[in-house]
């Protein structure tokens, strides 16, 4: 099993969930969240519009879903055809490994994600 965890910007984040699970993913965690990388920071304007300054984060959407070995490339093309836009800032993706699994639900261990 793979942990898939993909961070692009919030702005996208339908269009990359829906992805992911067209891709064969049978679910996906969101985790909204604020990044300082490549990415250009967004203007941002005072309570009252009197004041502009940049913004000291952006806001991102992490995507994490766990699935079996055979699926890790189709996900991975459909996170990256989905959120590329030939910028800075369009999201970074990581792949690791899952050791073990369990279902606290029913206490069984999980072998396989299919």
């Amino acid at each position: 099993m793979k942990r898939i965890e993909a961070m692009v910007p919030s702005m996208r984040r339908r269009e990359v969930v829906d992805s992911i699970l067209q891709a064969g993913a049978k679910g996906v965690t969101l985790v909204e969240s604020r990044g300082k990388g490549d990415g250009e920071r967004p203007m941002v304007e005072g309570a009252r519009g009197t004041a502009k300054y940049i913004a000291d984060y952006n806001r991102i959407d992490t995507m994490i879903t766990m699935v079996d070995d055979s699926k890790v490339d189709s996900i991975v093309s459909a996170i990256m055809n989905t959120a590329y836009r030939g910028n800075e800032g369009d999201g970074m993706i990581f792949v690791s490994t899952i050791d073990e699994a369990y279902k606290i639900s029913t206490k069984e261990k999980i072998s396989s994600l299919s």
